[in-house]
């Protein structure tokens, strides 16, 4: 199979089914609602199971249903409809079921606006719902690599037996790229699931998912255990790109499709003799904070840019722990940084200039 133009959102759910996803349960919200649309029409194409539901609520709760059966299954939505799923998501993480949602992030707070945002990340990276969980988020920055972290994602989610988030943005779910898919397709078989709900399959013995627990005893067992497999997930599943950060005096965090723009101010700033990085988080959680730490020992300041009024760079700060200045960029309501913008805030940092 050739390479094919594709908008992003398509590509998504493209990838989810030659990633073996064949149940898709959602409601349509700008800007992902071509996803819902071109799922509602290739699934019944492969034999899989497409429903719109009456909720983002009951989309969440209907992808618990699928996941606890041991099936492959995901669900998508925008900012506002993603907060609605938040329940259902630290039910999962609680029942630790396997699912993938998919999160194209608009402009907040409230209902906003349809534009492209980041400001999701708090929602997304913290555990939006109640309790001490964490969900691996992953992050694309273009949509051939929306192919590769939506197969991996179903992975992630099969393997540690955890929700997943994919998380974009509008501007990454409504942009056209040429992309090539893989003949192969992954169904996820070679996942042992002897605790999904199938009847009397197997041993015969009855199976019961639940996140329910009012022994205070078992519940914290429980709990030991959720956080021993994220510090397994935290030493496997980080994912980072580096460019140019070896003989760097400044570098760029930025992820998604920020990374993008940032990348052309890097370039510019390079042309002009400016020595700067780019580090870009792939995976939001868990964060690479190693080698943002490392990195950190020896540039003279880190600018860490965001569509949103600053939220990942926290992060950046706790990972750097005073080792350099953290300086940050952020546009909100849907405003999209621009290459020029970025180029002078990098300037800034020559001149000693942070915020």
């Amino acid at each position: 199979m050739g390479k094919v133009l594709m908008k992003g959102n398509e590509v998504i759910g493209e990838a989810a089914i030659h990633a073996g996803c064949y149940y898709f349960f959602g409601y349509p919200i700008t800007p992902q609602s071509e996803l819902v649309a071109y799922m509602a029409k290739r699934l019944p194409e492969v034999g899989g199971l497409f429903l719109q539901s009456e909720s983002e609520v009951s989309a969440i709760n209907m992808v618990y249903g699928a996941a606890s059966a041991g099936k492959r299954v995901m669900t998508s939505s925008s900012s506002p409809g993603f907060s609605l799923k938040q329940e259902g998501i630290s039910y999962l993480a609680g029942a630790e079921l396997p699912a993938v949602i998919v999160n194209v992030a608009r402009g907040g707070p409230g209902l906003g606006n349809i534009q492209p945002s980041q400001s999701d990340y708090f929602q997304v990276t913290k555990g939006g719902g109640h309790g001490d969980y964490h969900t691996p988020v992953l992050a694309p920055a273009n949509l051939q690599e929306i192919i590769e972290l939506t197969s991996d994602a179903f992975r992630i989610a099969d393997q540690y037996r955890t929700p997943v988030i994919l998380l974009g943005d509008g501007m990454l779910g409504q942009m056209m790229e040429p992309v090539e898919f893989n003949e192969k397709t992954e169904t996820g078989d070679n996942f042992m699931k002897d605790w999904a709900t199938t009847g009397t399959e197997g041993d015969g013995l009855p199976k019961v998912i639940t996140s329910l627990d009012l022994n205070d005893v078992k519940l914290e067992q429980r709990n030991h255990r959720l956080q021993a497999k994220y510090r397994k997930i935290e030493n496997n599943e980080t994912k980072v790109e580096v460019k140019n950060v070896e003989e760097a005096d400044y570098v760029i965090v930025a992820y998604g499709t920020v990374a993008r723009i940032a990348h052309s101010a890097i370039e510019k700033a390079r042309q002009d003799g400016i020595k700067v990085g780019l580090i870009r988080p792939i995976s939001l959680w868990p964060f690479p904070k190693k080698i943002i730490s490392d990195t950190s020992k020896n540039v003279k300041a880190i600018l860490t840019v965001e569509m949103s009024a600053g939220q990942m760079v926290e992060d950046v700060r706790l990972a750097v722990e005073g080792k350099s200045p953290v300086s940050f960029y952020g546009r909100t309501g849907g405003i999209i940084p621009t290459v020029d913008e970025i180029y002078r805030e990098i300037l800034k940092l020559g001149k000693g200039v942070t915020s």
